[in-house]
């Protein structure tokens, strides 16, 4: 009997969960996700480790609870996901709630682009969905997926939505995300909590040391475009806005002020110092609600195997040693 590979479980998903009643695949989900908690594999335990972290004042059985909590959480991205193409405009404008708006309203009544740093909070895909159809257009990179027909579901399911997506890793990506933000009239959010490369930054995050990306912060110095950290939550709906949303769950989409440094810091000092700043500004909205943080990888610096990250670091030294060298040249 053939196993059926993730790919094509994914596009059945995508075919078959959007014709069910929603509570029903929001149950389905919940189940799966309490299932898993209780299984308490790998990535639970990996939450687990996340979370005591960022609330170091918890015992154990209240981390072990918080866990729960976030993969219930976890579980409702997936659920969403799974039925975002039949969401009507309607149901998706009352599922979203924006605050601080007007951080992200202003540059683009100026008609430039803003960059977002995100982490892996509430639901991307459906702020995503909402961003491109209320702010501006989404211009993003998506992390290449195993197998190949798993990331071309997901690549598919987000260019379903409007979204622009180029692939991490692939030449040019981050030249063409440089033209597209000196373009004008683009949001660029990058999920950007976890470094996929070897060119992260390392900074404080709960008062350890962590590797993050450092695309957000690189892009904005590039381009002089306002970087702000957005977070995410979900929300319990009631009343009117629920019948709307036909769900019991919305989504809140903060917008922080855009980070702000020096401006005479040397390149390289700038862009660690906006990364810091974003990373802080997410930090302050983890930790008030840290079951919406869906983190089950390693984040902080410790839990790394120390010769492989000997070994990135090195390598992410010697392309940056050799880009300088190059540049002398020109």
């Amino acid at each position: 009997m053939r196993v059926l590979d993730a790919g094509r479980a994914f596009q059945l998903a995508w075919d078959v969960l959007g014709h069910l009643p929603g509570g029903l695949v929001r149950g389905m989900f919940d189940v799966a996700g309490v299932a898993a908690w209780a299984l308490h594999g790998s990535g639970v335990r990996r939450l687990e480790a996340n979370y005591a972290r960022v609330r170091p004042e918890m015992s154990p059985r209240e981390v072990r609870r918080l866990s729960r909590a976030g993969m219930r959480a976890y579980m409702r991205y997936y659920a969403e996901v799974f039925t975002l193409r039949a969401m009507t405009p309607e149901q998706l404008e009352a599922r979203v709630r924006l605050v601080d708006e007007e951080n992200v309203f202003g540059p683009r009544a100026e008609g430039r682009s803003v960059v977002a740093a995100l982490a892996h909070m509430g639901n991307w895909d459906l702020a995503g969905a909402y961003s491109g159809s209320h702010i501006m257009p989404v211009v993003t990179v998506a992390e290449r997926l195993e197998p190949p027909r798993l990331y071309e579901e997901f690549l598919e399911f987000r260019q379903s939505l409007g979204m622009t997506i180029h692939t991490l890793g692939d030449d040019g990506v981050f030249g063409r995300l440089l033209r597209a933000t000196q373009a004008g009239g683009s949001l660029v959010p990058l999920l950007a909590d976890r470094d996929l490369t070897a060119r992260g930054l390392e900074v404080d995050m709960f008062g350890r040391r962590a590797r993050v990306a450092a695309g957000p912060a690189a892009l904005a110095v590039a381009t002089g475009a306002p970087l702000l950290p957005i977070a995410m939550w979900h929300e319990r709906l009631t009343g009117e806005r629920r019948r709307r949303a036909g769900t019991p769950w919305g989504l809140v989409i903060q917008f922080h002020p855009a980070v702000e440094v020096d401006a005479e810091l040397p390149r390289r000092e700038r862009t660690l110092a906006m990364t810091q700043a974003w990373v802080d500004a997410l930090a302050s909205s983890i930790a008030e609600r840290p079951e919406q943080w869906h983190m089950l990888q390693r984040v902080f610096v410790e839990d790394l195997d120390p010769e492989r990250y000997a070994r990135t670091t090195a390598a992410a030294a010697s392309t940056e040693a050799d880009a300088a060298e190059t540049q002398e040249e020109r």
